[in-house]
């Protein structure tokens, strides 16, 4: 079950109204890496979790505090869309082609279809889609999906922040790349103590190396022109899991033969092959 505080987590208040500068802060709400998304796949990994009940709480904390950063945004959204009636932006929109082609003007539905209100959509009215997130069951592979989505959302944040003019505006993202910051640390945290537990970084760890063809387990394969990847890491000295060695194959060789399909039957209808 879940409680609702009233009060906002940090405050969400705009100096002035911008409806144009609303639009774009759908993206860090409803978009791919919003905030939409990271609460919507942490509850559910949460929900899902059969491992120990730590690991649940932090997915059940962290994914709770991001229902507050939705409505953090959203009333942030609202408010910058005070007295904003479209036909006032309309004209505005109009009368300078460079405001219409570089900024886009404000977001019809704003007012169409929100009145005035933040929408489960992204910057350019893509609804949120709940194939966004990411809930396996394996939590080193969820936590660093995590770690992937913290990181992508702050970074649009900071770029959102940089184009920002408003005191108001600015302040509360100031504090959205704050948690961010934090949440990136958490999220590394827990999975360092994962790969450490497992005593593997290679998901899942459950599954027997045997089984797996060793002989390449460990190859990069040059299929570019020049040898400038041999310089990485990833070309020699022990692998990432400690368990191999990086192998450099500069000139990658086929394993298997020419792939040869038999006909389809006729009632498929496919294209008959050249008789010989």
């Amino acid at each position: 079950m879940f409680y609702h505080v009233k009060e906002l987590q940090y405050e969400s208040k705009p100096a002035r109204p911008d409806p144009v500068y609303a639009k774009k802060l759908q993206e860090i709400l409803g978009g791919q890496f919003g905030e939409i998304t990271v609460a919507m796949q942490y509850l559910f990994q949460g929900f899902n979790s059969r491992a120990d009940a730590k690991y649940r709480d932090l997915l059940m904390d962290l994914g709770t505090e991001e229902m507050a950063h939705i409505e953090m945004l959203a009333t942030l959204i609202a408010r910058l869309l005070d007295n904003a009636p479209v036909k006032d932006q309309q004209v505005a929109y109009d009368s300078n082609p460079v405001v219409a082609a570089v900024m886009g003007g404000m977001n019809p539905q704003h007012a169409i279809v929100t009145g005035l209100g933040a929408k489960a959509a992204d910057s350019v009215g893509y609804p949120w889609n709940a194939t966004y997130t990411i809930a396996s069951g394996n939590l080193l592979a969820d936590f660093r999906a995590n770690l992937n989505a913290e990181s992508q959302g702050r970074l649009q944040a900071v770029r959102l922040y940089e184009i920002a003019e408003d005191p108001g505006v600015k302040d509360t993202l100031s504090f959205l790349i704050a948690r961010d910051t934090g949440h990136q640390n958490i999220w590394a945290a827990a999975i360092c103590e994962l790969e450490e537990r497992e005593r593997d970084i290679v998901v899942p760890t459950t599954f027997p190396r045997k089984l797996e063809k060793q002989a390449v387990s460990y190859d990069f394969y040059n299929f570019s022109r020049g040898e400038a990847s041999a310089a990485g890491r990833w070309a020699n000295g022990p692998s990432m899991d400690g368990k191999g060695q990086f192998r450099y194959v500069s000139q990658p060789v086929p394993f298997g033969p020419k792939p040869s399909l038999i006909p389809a039957p006729l009632y498929i209808h496919d294209t008959l092959p050249m008789m010989k």
